[in-house]
């Protein structure tokens, strides 16, 4: 697999998020999300509780993907320290939020991973592992796929296609091959497999500037072509929309597509899906422990509005489901069409 170098490491200006916003700021869209918002009653957009604790350990990663809303990679050296990570324990264990979502970067690289998973099951919680599978193929870390079995965790795998060049074209040559392998010792674990309890969820994004295909269609031909192909099986496909931000974003700059692919959002919302979207059910941590309403706005220094709540240390629930969610053109990304969250469509 080849690693290309990162925005951050390119000194490219939109590795800077102030710089994407100011970007997709100007773009002239027929609307503002805030008046789609308002035009559906939901302006401003709030919370409904903190189902989920999102931790993004950090942006290390062993693939450099054309799309990586996080501009993640093998020279990115940011991690979660061990007092955030203690901090973030507490809270899971002092709070009613039922599920952790172990995110990056690639989580698995961080040297506390497994005490992160260890801790949460130990406490009841349901933990989500968002695995680019690639990971699993590293000599330390091939580990990893009999740790997840042993702790039952829940995988989200990402994967854009069922084909090789797609994956490939997207993720850098040799990860399609490399994922399959990782899928089929997943597989044979129990992962995917009718009443073993251990699911394996795929996530796929479009390899281009258009919106996903439907979900339920898409997993049909996903199902019997990893199936057919490769002996591969799954428990649901999610998909998710390319959001307008870091890497994609600088590709639609590249293509000269960025007003193109916004103004096919703006006229895609689907107030629905606004309504259901992940920032009022999730509370994202920062790996310097900052809060954010979502790993999107995360990417985008967008912090979360409450101003006595906007670290970890001050986790206040009243204070923090009182906020309004920060927004941006970028949220057209997860409210077009079907919607687009990291459980996939929402509408």
């Amino acid at each position: 697999m080849t690693a290309l170098p990162t925005l951050r490491r390119q000194r490219h200006p939109l590795a800077a998020g102030a710089a994407q916003r100011r970007l997709l700021a100007e773009l002239p869209l027929s609307r503002s999300f805030e008046a789609a918002l308002t035009a559906s009653g939901l302006e401003p957009l709030r919370p409904m509780g903190t189902d989920v604790l999102q931790l993004n350990v950090g942006k290390r990663c062993n693939q450099t993907c054309g799309h990586c809303h996080v501009d993640a990679g093998p020279d990115r050296t940011e991690m979660m320290s061990t007092e955030v990570v203690d901090i973030c324990l507490r809270v899971l264990a002092s709070s009613g939020i039922g599920t952790l979502d172990i995110t990056g970067g690639a989580p698995e690289l961080h040297p506390e991973f497994r005490r992160i998973v260890e801790a949460a099951t130990r406490l009841g919680r349901r933990v989500i592992d968002r695995c680019n599978l690639t990971v699993t193929r590293l000599p330390n870390y091939r580990y990893v796929p009999g740790f997840l079995a042993e702790h039952r965790v829940r995988v989200v795998a990402s994967l854009p296609y069922y084909q090789s060049r797609q994956t490939d074209a997207q993720r850098g040559e040799g990860v399609f091959d490399a994922s399959i392998a990782a899928l089929r010792e997943l597989n044979a674990l129990g992962y995917g497999q009718p009443e073993s309890g251990l699911v394996l969820d795929l996530m796929a994004n479009p390899v281009g500037a258009f919106l996903p295909p439907e979900q339920s269609a898409a997993e049909r031909d996903w199902r019997r072509e990893l199936a057919r192909r490769h002996g591969v099986v799954f428990n649901s496909l999610l998909t998710i929309t390319n959001m307008p931000i870091s890497r994609f974003l600088d590709h639609l700059e590249r293509k000269g597509q960025t007003h193109a692919y916004l103004e096919k959002l703006v006229q895609a919302f689907n107030p629905a899906a606004a309504a259901g979207v992940m920032c009022r059910f999730t509370l994202s941590v920062g790996w310097d422990g900052t809060l954010y309403d979502c790993d999107f706005n995360q990417m985008l220094d967008l912090p979360v509005s409450s101003p006595s709540a906007r670290h970890i240390r001050d986790f206040d629930p009243a204070a923090l489901g009182a906020r309004a969610i920060a927004t941006g053109p970028h949220c057209f990304g997860c409210t077009a069409g079907a919607g687009s969250s990291c459980g996939g469509a929402v509408a």
